[in-house]
């Protein structure tokens, strides 16, 4: 039994020094320490520049994805025949809102009419 134990203990020191010239041969070709090697595999991912943020189904086949990339967003539709870009470079902040005294007027605006009127005719 004794013997299993020590050659199971010498396979655990083997594989973990084969682990630790591996990182060290990485550091060595790419230039960097070791220790940013071991950071780069446990370290923080860098952040997502692809984001699906909404999408809608048309039919049976077809879908409206409207996705993100890099803050600019882009509509695009799937299935069907062919997949094809509706909108693209659509700005993440949203539209300015248009004021009341800025609204066009009616070109040709007439009064309501009233109940007596509509009867009438």
């Amino acid at each position: 039994m004794w013997d299993i134990l020590y050659y199971l203990v010498i396979v655990a020191f083997l594989a973990a020094a084969t682990v630790a010239c591996a990182f060290a041969v990485r550091a060595f070709m790419t230039g960097t320490a070791p220790r940013d090697a071991v950071a780069q595999l446990f370290g923080p991912k860098p952040p997502r520049r692809l984001d699906v943020v909404e999408q809608s189904n048309l039919d049976g086949r077809r879908r409206l994805v409207l996705i993100r990339r890099d803050d600019v967003e882009h509509l695009i539709m799937t299935g069907g025949p062919v997949d094809m870009v509706i909108e693209t470079g659509i700005s993440d902040k949203p539209a300015r809102a248009v004021e009341p005294a800025e609204r066009t007027a009616a070109v040709y605006a007439r009064p309501a009419r009233t109940k007596s009127e509509v009867a009438g005719q």
